[in-house]
């Protein structure tokens, strides 16, 4: 029997009976079958494609149309798990009413179920605006990778008391504004912790410590895939990267050899 969909109000039920939401990203078809085959909570169409997709050296490249396209394809292979998308760079921070209308894209176009944006305070009525045509937001706030040059580079936030009381601001107003949930990226556990107490809303951790309401990992990361580096918060659950290299050498052998194909993969 298939397990039931995952849907927004579930996942905030499941901080209130005190449960942990697991969400892992995810870009293409064959991986979003995969991931929600598996379990997961919640596949994040993430603008990290930039750069484990792509090879770019941050999100700010990613378009709107390549995240619809990438969107669209995760969510031919999500029975169960909640999808939500990334707004990527320029497509909410114009103006309110292009982010509405670039929210709706990613519903109508692209069938997600959710959209992510980055950003506190600034984005208050923003998400506000969102949410109150119809559409659930997922914010994220510390270590926003859209900011990057801001922050002078992928460095953790909260670390004194101005950027924790900033940190904080920033996660109160997102719940304000009527966030289903928060992704907390890149501050000290301990924060994470405050933040994960101070909110009703769910919390899902990136480099955030292990008392937030969930956590959320880059999938390449998480297998191996991915080693242009490797951020601190990562714990990598295989070496995918590895056992594709050997079944590709395995592969060029046998063909060079005249063992591939054999008889059984031949036709007669």
């Amino acid at each position: 029997m298939m397990p039931a969909k995952v849907t927004v109000p579930e996942i905030i039920k499941m901080k209130q009976r005190g449960e942990k939401i697991t969400a892992l990203t995810a870009y293409d078809y064959s991986f979003g079958r995969i991931l929600d085959a598996a379990g997961v909570d919640i596949l994040l169409v993430g603008d990290s494609l930039g750069s484990v997709i792509q090879g770019q050296k941050s999100t700010l490249p990613v378009t709107l149309e390549e995240m619809i396209y990438h969107t669209k394809a995760v969510v031919r292979g999500a029975e169960r798990a909640l999808t939500v998308a990334d707004m990527p760079f320029l497509s909410y921070q114009v103006s309110v009413e292009q982010a509405k209308q670039n929210a709706g894209r990613f519903l109508q176009e692209a069938g997600a179920e959710a959209v992510k944006i980055e950003g506190g305070v600034a984005m208050l009525e923003t998400i506000k605006a969102i949410v109150q045509i119809g559409i659930p937001v997922m914010g994220h706030v510390g270590l926003t990778p859209q900011s990057i040059h801001r922050f002078g580079g992928y460095k953790v936030q909260g670390k004194d008391k101005k950027q924790r009381d900033a940190v904080l601001a920033d996660a109160l107003s997102v719940e304000e504004a009527g966030a289903f949930s928060i992704v907390l990226e890149g501050i000290p556990a301990d924060l994470g912790q405050e933040v994960t107490r101070r909110l009703t809303i769910p919390t899902i951790g990136i480099g955030a410590g292990l008392h937030c309401d969930g956590q959320v990992l880059v999938v390449h990361d998480m297998l191996g895939l991915f080693d242009m580096y490797t951020p601190k918060f990562v714990k990598k659950y295989a070496d995918l990267k590895g056992i594709m290299s050997e079944a590709v050498k395995t592969f060029i052998a046998e063909v060079r050899e005249g063992k591939f194909p054999d008889e059984q993969h031949s036709f007669h």
